[in-house]
């Protein structure tokens, strides 16, 4: 729209030097030799112009509001690439003295305390991102249903989402915690006092994942926002980047189908003929930064090394699942936070400190 406003400003300058700039200036020569009669006639030339060009210009508050949409627009859409990139502050605590001295069975992990913060860059700062208090994910989570769905990682993700809705000094959060960690089993609470209900459903792989996406698609009812991730159980029993790759594609297929707008476009415009369902929040987490020399068996060091984690790394950009490459998707990018915060957030080189998925 800028590029052809400017060349009808263009095009009006032109006729304006053709149709008064030049009899007026030549006319303006033979006036000179008297000022009064000079000045009327530059006052003439300026308005003649001003008539000649004055209907190539929109009304100036529909420029402005049309340049400002312009500028706000491209704004978010920067702002919401960069809200992965945060910065990391470790630093050993009181407790890490005793831990050096005594060598004792605790987690290295538990002896530092993290800070996380965005990076501090220009572009950062003008997007104001601001770090969530509890009421204000209660205000936005208010009535919602959220289904977190995926492995461990999805279950430490849950357990952070709770704490904050919650409270970490809450007593509620001790029932929590011993539910919800009971091996390989689903939970659901609903939160009284925001009405927010939250699913977690158990599911190592991904063919899991699709198959809770297509149970939503035939009931015809969709969370307000759905996170999912899969991918480490199927390294460690698959060991195969194709087959991952296949199954990515597959279930980037059913959300598609599953969601009344064009994810190529990244657009929330409807679909001709799709089913009137509401459109849902979506995100993938990521897999996290494997530190090898820290993984608690042999099979995992021989089966989870970077080559392989690159390879499945790899399949997840190659299915176009992630909004960021054009799917429906949005990251959360357990690579860069858990990689900034390095192998003191972790005990085991897999599973990561609380900060991490508070931070995500």
């Amino acid at each position: 729209m800028l590029m052809m406003m400017l060349g009808a400003v263009q095009l009006g300058a032109a006729a304006a030097c053709v149709v008064v700039l030049v009899p007026m200036g030549m006319a303006g020569w033979h006036l000179s030799r008297n000022k009064m009669l000079f000045f009327s006639g530059a006052l003439f030339i300026s308005l003649a112009i001003c008539v000649h060009l004055t209907p190539y210009f929109p009304s100036v508050p529909d420029f402005v509001t049309s340049v400002s949409s312009a500028v706000v627009f491209d704004h978010r859409s920067s702002c919401i690439n960069l809200v992965n990139e945060i910065s990391w502050e470790v630093k050993p605590n009181a407790s890490f003295h005793h831990f050096n001295n005594t060598h004792n069975s605790s987690s290295i992990a538990d002896f530092y305390d993290k800070r996380w913060d965005w990076s501090d860059s220009y572009k950062l700062k003008a997007c104001e991102f601001t770090k969530l208090s509890k009421s204000d994910a209660s205000d936005l989570l208010n009535g919602s249903w959220v289904v977190i769905a995926g492995d461990s990682q999805a279950r430490l993700f849950t357990l952070s989402l709770l704490n904050l809705i919650l409270g970490p000094q809450s007593q509620r959060m001790d029932s929590v915690r011993a539910d919800l960690f009971k091996r390989h089993s689903d939970y659901s609470v609903l939160v009284n006092e925001t009405g927010m209900k939250l699913d977690f459903i158990w599911a190592p792989y991904v063919m899991n994942l699709t198959n809770l996406v297509m149970n939503f698609k035939t009931q015809k009812n969709c969370p307000d926002v759905m996170i999912m991730g899969a991918g480490l159980w199927h390294m460690l029993h698959f060991t195969n980047a194709s087959d991952y790759d296949l199954h990515l594609h597959i279930l980037k297929t059913q959300v598609v189908s599953l969601l009344p707008f064009s994810t190529e476009l990244a657009m929330n415009e409807p679909v001709t003929g799709s089913v009137p369902i509401k459109s849902s929040h979506l995100f993938w987490l990521g897999m996290p930064v494997l530190i090898n020399g820290m993984l608690n068996t042999e099979e995992k060091r021989a089966k989870m090394n970077d080559a392989m984690w690159h390879a499945y790394d790899k399949a997840l950009g190659d299915s176009k699942l992630l909004r960021q490459t054009g799917g429906p998707l949005f990251l959360l990018d357990f690579q860069s936070l858990t990689w900034n915060c390095g192998p003191h957030c972790t005990s085991d080189g897999m599973h990561y400190d609380g900060a991490i998925y508070e931070a995500a």
